[in-house]
């Protein structure tokens, strides 16, 4: 069964909607700034690409959950679904930080006074702190959009917003739901930030995906969502579409916590997953949107991997997160989202930072400005720590 994409919401570093997104993928603009939401005094890396102070609704929830319900409400609203179809829809948000940033800051609280000098958390500090996990997501969002569909959360690190939407596919194609909610969301934590800077993987400056001189990571946050239903349930209703979700690929490396497999094995396998159960081959891919994190090793496997499925400089490909940095459980769906919009409007979306391509990369990473292309199939690339691999093949409707 054919699955499509009828809408399309998200919340990043340049504002709250797809609009906005964007606008500011092609015009090239980094979103990497100085941090404001944690302190960063004495840590190598201070910079972040934080969301804009655009995020209506409650205290109450979390940030990373009113990430996801701005989000997911634009895709719902894009959608134009009907009562009944939203009611049933299924939903499935990626996550890996939860409420984190609302747990650390009463915890920063009662650490810096002394437990008897902080008293017990009221109604609002409870009803937040019960949003820590990442479960809440799929709860919050179901339950404020009146969402009464199977409900999920998928936790597989940096691929988990592009997972969610591999496991939507799935649940339209065999025919369990009639429409899906899936994406992703995270917001910025402190345990993120200074894990990263422990483990020195984050550029002091704006990271530089597949630059020579690269020298790390930037965390960001956000939030992306997209519908999605069997082509001929959005025939039945009028509803346009952005573009077919052909096929996926997902598979483990199960090599190393955080290190990716050195020859790019399970990167291969997922890619080729994708093109194989979307019946296209390499030649029909325009376009790859890079998991390109600006680590010297993850862009190095990467490009190794790509060089193994679509041969020496055989495709284009560029890097969301050298504008909006890595947004973690956000990231596959974010960057899913760029890729089909690149489908609909052909135009790559630049790499930003680029000035001295790496040539052991081996591939047009589309410096500094977008650029038009004929596309008929795309690809979207995550790659998750402890080698949890995610592929995504759009193609044109």
């Amino acid at each position: 069964m054919s699955v499509v994409l009828t809408g399309l919401g998200a919340v990043s570093p340049y504002g709250a909607g797809v609009k906005a997104y964007w606008t500011g993928l092609t015009a090239g603009t980094c979103a990497i700034r100085p941090a404001t939401l944690i302190d960063t005094t004495g840590f190598r890396c201070r910079l972040a690409a934080e969301v804009p102070d655009v995020l209506p609704g409650s205290r109450r929830i979390s940030r990373a959950d009113r990430l996801a319900h701005l989000a997911a409400r634009e895709a719902l609203d894009d959608a134009a679904l009907n009562p009944g179809d939203r009611r049933d829809a299924a939903v499935l948000v990626g996550a890996v930080g939860g409420g984190m940033l609302e747990a650390e800051a009463w915890y920063w609280r009662r650490a810096g006074r002394g437990d008897a000098g902080l008293p017990p958390p009221d109604g609002t500090e409870r009803r937040t702190l019960a949003s820590v996990l990442p479960y809440s997501h799929a709860d919050a969002v179901g339950s404020r959009l009146r969402l009464y569909g199977p409900r999920e959360t998928v936790i597989t690190a940096c691929s988990s917003g592009a997972v969610a939407l591999a496991l939507a596919f799935d649940l339209v194609a065999d025919g369990v739901v009639e429409v899906a909610l899936a994406g992703g969301a995270d917001a910025l934590t402190r345990i993120c930030f200074m894990g990263f800077n422990a483990l020195r993987l984050l550029d002091p400056g704006p990271c530089r995906p597949f630059d020579r001189d690269r020298r790390g990571m930037s965390i960001g946050e956000g939030a992306a969502f997209a519908v999605l239903e069997s082509a001929a349930h959005a025939r039945a209703r009028g509803a346009r579409v952005y573009a077919e979700l052909a096929g996926y690929g997902m598979t483990t490396d199960a090599f190393h916590v955080t290190a990716p497999q050195p020859e790019g094995e399970g990167m291969v396998r997922a890619m080729t997953a994708a093109l194989t159960r979307a019946g296209v081959t390499a030649h029909d891919v325009g376009y790859v949107n890079a998991h390109g994190t600006a680590t010297p090793q993850n862009d190095r496997i990467e490009a190794h991997a790509l060089r193994q499925v679509f041969g020496e400089g055989g495709v284009l490909m560029s890097s969301s997160k050298s504008m909006i940095g890595h947004t973690m459980a956000a990231a596959g769906a974010l960057e899913a989202v760029a890729t089909v919009l690149a489908l609909v409007h052909e135009l790559v979306p630049p790499t930003a930072n680029l000035v001295t391509p790496d040539p052991n990369v081996g591939f047009d990473c589309v410096p500094g400005i977008a650029r038009e292309a004929a596309l008929g199939c795309a690809l979207s690339n995550s790659f998750g720590f402890g080698g949890q691999n995610l592929s995504l093949l759009f193609r044109r409707p």
